[in-house]
């Protein structure tokens, strides 16, 4: 509870401080707009320290520091290397709590891993030792396991990007919460459903968003640190997100998801499609008409006409790119296997990365496109920067983010403080839609990764692609065994 106490005081004075120029609507970022189409690619659950250790320039660590234990008896810890798939066995992979809090009866997730110091206001980042293994820590001790970068024969690829373009070495999420919160918050800003409440954390059940089951909830963090574990539908209406500005202002965007389990054709179904759809937990895009209160989705109607903008399945992507009908606006979305998560037990995702890059590198788009590559959380990873605690559910863990563009800034390691809802501000600021004024209108843009001033760098695709994953069982598992394994729903 001192965590929240103090964390209101910091953020009131940060309020105070800032209240003159919160409320302006920033303006287009040049008259010439160079960038048309702007490709956001979320990857799943790695700090930036997890990808991006040793990286020349950046803000990076290859110790740790932990609390005293029988493991941690000198105060620090040697980071270790670590593969993405760790057991190669699809849905079988090696999690860590990642939560907000955990769910046993003492600490975990972000709350035991900052370690937040009340007498500063800053977390200590020295409880990654004491989390433990499963998506909400209902595992084993996790002990020196997070301190751990991953391999980097297996992260050459985004190493490459990061090199050729320009790499943020300070984007933190958002939310002090896991991959349903991230997936709201890159669309909305925020997750806010009044002045004290905010969701957190993951519904308690699949699919997340207006087709869940009945009687699936969604957690809720109140302003006082009060954890509320069953809380509302995951159908939701108390914020807008982009799309409603996009569509106001007529710029074409779309969503690249798989179908979620047991819906269309087998081919076009993941696990992916199941949690990872943002979209299907805002009623007015996922349903015509919609009858509160929600518990189920006999209370969703239909699709809402922006339901058209859900691409199935996310390798559509590669087809409108060559047709050339890339909207102005993308989202795309990994499948399982290809996301980075640890509990895929797979490596496909720097293959998948460079196969969406190389795609808009090799065609009409990469003159006019800026692709944003960044992991939705930190996945329990050991993180050396402590995030800056603005209000009770904010800053979450460090991030890698990698702005792929001609007109990015090359061979730069960007310092500034982002968030998501910087990636927003940009998009609001590129196409003159106005705010959502949300953390959209309170963060840093990303416009000050570009030079719109430079000769446009020209593209090198990454060859040869990475190994495909080969993870075994890929077609032999089950949702359930997934959630059974990981001990919760993989977030």
């Amino acid at each position: 509870m001192d965590r929240f106490r103090s964390i209101l005081t910091f953020a009131a004075a940060a309020a105070i401080a800032g209240c003159n120029t919160s409320s302006v609507v920033p303006p287009p970022i040049t008259a010439a707009k160079p960038i048309a189409h702007v490709v956001i690619m979320m990857q799943e659950n790695r700090s930036f320290n997890n990808i991006f250790a040793g990286f020349p320039g950046a803000d990076t660590a290859l110790t740790g520091a932990c609390e005293p234990a029988k493991w941690c008896k000198a105060g620090t810890v040697k980071l270790t290397p670590v593969t993405l798939e760790t057991t190669n066995t699809y849905g079988r992979g090696t999690d860590i709590d990642h939560s907000h809090q955990g769910t046993g009866s003492e600490p975990g997730g972000f709350v035991e891993e900052c370690d937040f110091d009340s007498a500063t206001g800053v977390c200590r980042n020295d409880g990654f030792d004491k989390i433990r293994f499963g998506e909400a820590g209902t595992g084993g001790i996790a002990k020196t396991y997070p301190y751990a970068y991953v391999e980097r024969s297996e992260t050459k690829a985004y190493w490459d990007f990061a090199k050729q373009y320009a790499l943020a070495d300070h984007m933190f999420f958002s939310q002090t919460a896991a991959s349903f919160i991230s997936h709201q918050i890159i669309l909305s800003g925020t997750v806010a459903l009044n002045s004290n409440e905010s969701l957190t954390d993951q519904p308690n059940d699949t699919p997340w968003g207006c087709d869940g089951q009945y009687g699936e909830t969604t957690p809720i963090l109140k302003s006082d640190g009060k954890y509320i574990p069953y809380g509302p539908f995951p159908c939701f209406t108390e914020y807008a997100t982009v799309a409603d500005l996009l569509d106001s202002a007529h710029v074409a965007w779309k969503y690249y998801v798989d179908r979620e389990l047991g819906e269309g054709p087998v081919k076009d179904q993941d696990f992916s499609g199941s949690v990872w759809n943002g979209y299907d937990a805002i009623a007015k895009v996922r349903c015509k008409a919609w009858t509160p209160p929600y518990k189920s989705p006999a209370d969703c109607h239909g699709h809402g006409p922006d339901w058209a903008h859900i691409s199935f399945p996310n390798r559509s992507i590669f087809s409108d790119v060559k047709s050339g009908t890339l909207a102005a606006v993308s989202w795309v979305i990994p499948k399982l296997k290809e996301s980075d998560h640890p509990a895929s037990g797979c490596s496909g995702g720097p293959r998948w990365v460079s196969s969406v890059v190389n795609a808009i590198g090799k065609s009409k788009y990469w003159d006019s496109t800026a692709i944003v590559l960044i992991w939705d959380d930190w996945g329990g990873w050991y993180d050396p920067v402590p995030p800056p605690q603005t209000n009770y559910t904010s800053l979450g863990f460090r991030v890698g983010m990698v702005v792929i563009s001609p007109w990015a800034r090359p061979n730069t390691v960007v310092h500034t403080q982002y968030e998501f809802g910087s990636i927003l501000k940009f998009i609001e600021q590129n196409f003159g839609l106005g705010s959502l004024h949300t953390t959209d209108e309170t963060s840093t843009s990303i416009g000050d990764i570009f030079n719109f001033s430079q000769k446009p760098t020209k593209f090198v695709p990454e060859e040869p692609l990475p190994p495909a994953a080969t993870c075994k069982n890929q077609n032999g598992v089950t949702a359930q065994q997934i959630i059974d394994h990981d001990g919760g729903v993989p977030e």
